[in-house]
């Protein structure tokens, strides 16, 4: 990806430090050398301020990166990112489902069963997360989204709506599954 060096030429032509733009960008300075050295790549809306600051437009800015990002949405990585998206899916439902009849016939050991079902779903929800981040992928189809003219704000909604880290994601599910195991127990001492 050619963002990073992007950002450094246009950074080192106005004579900023990182930490400058940093500054100007409202990101840490960690976050400008991430960027820089190809860590990570900058969301839409970093993208249009360092745009303003550097005072070029978005496509100047993304450059040599727009063919990138196509090929990344349709490579491979991301059919493997919605399977396991669906197999997440699919072992959630399955917790759901099997905890009263696994605890009701097999006892402690259908709880012990059900809590490995358990601990292979966080592991899958850390992973899927893990290859989002990895791949950018939400970044660059925002990218591509704005540069064909959808709107800002709708790019934006669509985020909020997906934006969720793993730690909340497991935190999430470890509230449904200690829940779910306080039902269980209370309908099974009852």
């Amino acid at each position: 990806m050619e963002i990073g060096n992007q950002i450094k030429k246009y950074r080192g032509k106005l004579n900023w430090s990182q930490e400058t733009l940093a500054e100007k960008a409202y990101v840490s300075r960690q976050t400008i050398s991430n960027w820089e050295n190809g860590k990570s790549y900058p969301d839409i809306h970093s993208l249009l301020l360092l745009g303003n600051l550097f005072n070029i437009s978005l496509d100047e800015l993304v450059k040599g990166d727009v063919e990138s990002m196509k090929k990344e949405i349709e490579n491979n990585d991301v059919k493997k990112f919605n399977a396991m998206a669906w197999l997440l899916t699919a072992e959630y439902i399955a917790l759901a489902v099997s905890i009263i009849p696994l605890i009701k016939y097999l006892g402690w050991l259908g709880g012990v069963i059900w809590g490995i079902l358990f601990a292979v779903s966080m592991f899958t929800a850390v992973k899927v997360e893990k290859m989002k981040k990895s791949n950018n992928i939400q970044t660059y189809k925002e990218i591509r989204a704005f540069m064909e003219g959808k709107p800002l704000d709708e790019i934006s909604a669509e985020r909020i709506k997906s934006m969720s880290s793993p730690l909340v994601k497991v935190i999430c599910g470890a509230i449904f599954g200690f829940i779910t195991v306080a039902v269980c127990a209370y309908l099974f001492f009852k």
